[in-house]
């Protein structure tokens, strides 16, 4: 049962290899769409949902993430000095999101182990997780909404869900449905990557997770699912068995900037969206 959620767990231990040669040197969620890194984003609609306490599951090579998301003094210092306001503000917003914790996943055993390697950083009972590579933009946060569905439904765990091309299916986990009730699904059954023909539905799960903290008890047995990795999918299945789960089809529109496609089209969105350049950028698109 999800009561409040105090706690997000962000995995970001990934190598970054579809935006190489960049990702050599700088980590792939410290890329920019608008004028913010991508970790910052989600971060940021963690605490608009009001979640205080943020772990990264990270390496140890991206350590320019804790650092930027660490005071800088001396820069502080004449940023003020200059009574450059502005700037001063968007290089002090970083440390006003919350509590910033980082723990290490040192293989990369799949989406449910990073999950686990957060699990000694949780103590309340339940916890969001969410996926910087899918980047939403809605009027109200994504875990804000998965919230006050849960809070609506007896506390019961909670997954951010779209729809998506039959023929892609293969990519998602995806959702085996008991019950419709407008864009809110009562689920029976997730499956990971499921092949075409075998596909319960087309109701995908993308990067955003209110679980239960006894999704621990199954993470904890290190068994290995789809891929040869431990899977959260899997541990989603043993909540399932215990627990209501419900799905989401959120309002918002995502961006998969985990490829370059969804990174471009991310920054075109939230370019159209801004008040510095939003119309010249509109006008721009409409030349080429």
């Amino acid at each position: 049962m999800v009561n409040k959620i105090e706690t997000a767990v962000f995995p970001i231990a990934g190598l970054g290899t579809r935006f190489l040669p960049a990702t050599k040197s700088i980590p792939k969620e410290m890329l920019i769409v608008g004028d913010t890194p991508v970790i910052e984003h989600a971060i940021k609609e963690a605490s608009e949902s009001g979640i205080k306490k943020m772990i990264l599951v990270t390496s140890p090579a991206k350590a320019s993430i804790n650092e930027y998301f660490s005071r800088s003094v001396i820069l502080e210092d004449i940023l003020r000095k200059k009574k450059k306001l502005k700037e001063l503000d968007l290089i002090t917003r970083q440390t006003q999101l919350g509590e910033i914790i980082v723990t290490f996943q040192n293989e990369p055993k799949g989406l449910g182990h990073a999950v686990w390697c957060a699990k000694n950083l949780i103590n309340d009972d339940a916890f969001a997780v969410i996926l910087p590579d899918d980047i939403i933009l809605s009027k109200t946060p994504v875990i804000r909404q998965l919230i006050n569905l849960s809070q609506n439904n007896n506390n019961c765990t909670v997954l951010g869900v779209e729809k998506v091309n039959r023929k892609e299916v293969f990519k998602y986990g995806i959702l085996s449905i008991e019950k419709k009730i407008g864009r809110k699904y009562f689920v029976n059954n997730i499956v990971e990557k499921p092949n075409v023909k075998n596909a319960p539905s087309n109701l995908s799960v993308v990067g955003r997770y209110l679980l239960d903290s006894k999704i621990f008890n199954f993470l904890s047995k290190m068994k290995k699912g789809a891929g040869g990795e431990i899977q959260l999918t899997d541990g989603i299945q043993y909540l399932i068995k215990h627990n209501d789960v419900m799905g989401l089809e959120f309002e918002g529109k995502r961006f998969d900037c985990g490829n370059k496609l969804g990174f471009i089209k991310a920054n075109l969105n939230y370019g159209l969206y801004d008040s510095e350049i939003g119309k010249e950028l509109k006008q721009y698109l409409k030349k080429i």
